[in-house]
């Protein structure tokens, strides 16, 4: 069985050092990066299915790369940061990242939101195939999910989400009217074992919906029903 592949971005070198000693003891094939630029060439060259991405990288900082990545790249990414500021989390939640793990980190819990990620990522996965069943294809609107390629339509244009923000538009457009807690939508989506903070699911929601939403404070897919949860609610449903 092939090893998953992770990419580390870390300019110190014991951080970095210490990050590719634990993951490697856990059999993942690693490749490390020193600064953003290197880290963009790398991942186009290493195709990671998980990057584990600094912030404050010479060059181009971590937020630059994680734009630039998701551009692109939809395999969960981590910000390891010493920036421990609520404001922070978000701002890198808002770039698209996956999580956020604030140093000093026990090597033992990041490993085990590696795990947590990449788990999620394989179990949620479907082989993909030259042509989708009806089955396969969720269709409202103007909106369109192919579940075996994961292609997201809005109209005539690819919508390009990061892993959690297509599993949570599945998760909402499977059962169209159903009201998720935030907490319900972090066990379907991270897992009831993950290691998170839920008001991450807040951040990629928001994210969510400036990428689909004509206009978010008139939402026609994903509502906020006050005091319960969200649903999927387009209005041909």
């Amino acid at each position: 069985m092939p090893c998953e592949r992770v990419l580390i971005v870390e300019d110190d070198e014991d951080i970095r050092n210490i990050l590719l000693f634990y993951l490697q003891r856990e059999h993942y094939e690693v490749q490390t990066a020193q600064n953003g630029y290197e880290a963009l060439d790398i991942a186009q060259q290493f195709q990671p299915q998980l990057i584990l991405l600094d912030i404050m990288l010479p060059g181009l900082d971590g937020y630059e790369v994680c734009r630039e990545l998701r551009k692109t790249c939809t395999v969960p990414i981590l910000f390891v940061s010493g920036k421990d500021e609520e404001a922070d989390k978000i701002v890198g939640l808002s770039m698209g990242a996956d999580d956020y793990i604030i140093k000093p980190f026990s090597p033992r819990e990041l490993v085990a939101r590696v795990k947590a990620h990449l788990r999620r990522c394989s179990t949620f996965s479907m082989p993909p195939e030259s042509s989708a069943s009806a089955s396969e294809i969720l269709h409202y609107g103007e909106l369109e999910i192919n579940l075996a390629s994961h292609v997201v339509k809005l109209g005539n244009r690819i919508i390009t989400l990061s892993t959690k923000e297509f599993k949570i538009l599945c998760c909402l457009m499977r059962q169209p009217h159903r009201i998720y807690s935030v907490q319900q939508l972090f066990d379907q989506v991270w897992g009831t074992d993950s290691l998170g903070d839920t008001r991450t699911v807040m951040v990629h929601l928001s994210n969510l919906r400036k990428k689909l939403e004509h206009d978010v404070h008139n939402p026609q897919y994903i509502i906020n029903v006050r005091g319960a949860g969200y649903m999927f609610a387009p209005a041909d449903c």
